[in-house]
């Protein structure tokens, strides 16, 4: 039940906040990063093409009728666009995510420009459109942008079934 409600509160505030297809472009800002090169880099977002999806999440070509996850770990499917002005608020939520959870999750990004096959699969009308992928369950899909302290609660409850408080 909690995990209902969990999803329910994703459903409200993502519809509150998504970009439909149909939004105009706006300026792209481009984030520069240093890296010190004595630490270890640790796991970023990793952007996934439609072949990379059929050998690391799904192959839905060969098995059309069964989710079947081919991952290691749990993970985050971040369906976007370059314009998109809800994506752009997240994109640094989630590579922080992915550095805090490093080695626990995967969070892919899938261009929906791009990729517009893997978003017509997944029938992508909204974006940000997430899909958590559980291992060994269905995976769920959430629209919008959402807080990062929400990410946290979904990533421990839904993806690492860990105890909330």
């Amino acid at each position: 039940m909690k995990k209902l409600s969990i999803l329910i509160v994703f459903l409200i505030a993502g519809t509150l906040s998504s970009c439909s297809p149909k939004e105009t472009k706006t300026k792209e800002i481009q984030i520069t990063e240093t890296n010190n090169l004595k630490t270890p880099k640790k796991m970023n977002t990793i952007h996934l093409t439609k072949a990379e999806f059929l050998t690391k999440i799904m192959n839905y070509e060969q098995n059309p009728q069964e989710w079947k996850y081919l991952g290691d770990k749990p993970c985050i499917i971040d369906f976007y666009a370059d314009w998109c002005g809800p994506c752009k608020m997240i994109a640094p939520i989630l590579e922080e995510l992915a550095q805090e959870y490093d080695g626990e999750i995967y969070i892919y990004k899938i261009n929906t420009e791009k990729e517009q096959e893997l978003a017509q699969a997944f029938g992508i009308r909204s974006i940000p459109s997430l899909l958590f992928v559980p291992m060994n369950e269905q995976p769920q899909m959430v629209q919008g942008a959402l807080p990062k302290s929400e990410f946290k609660k979904a990533i421990d409850a839904v993806l690492l079934k860990k105890e909330t408080k």
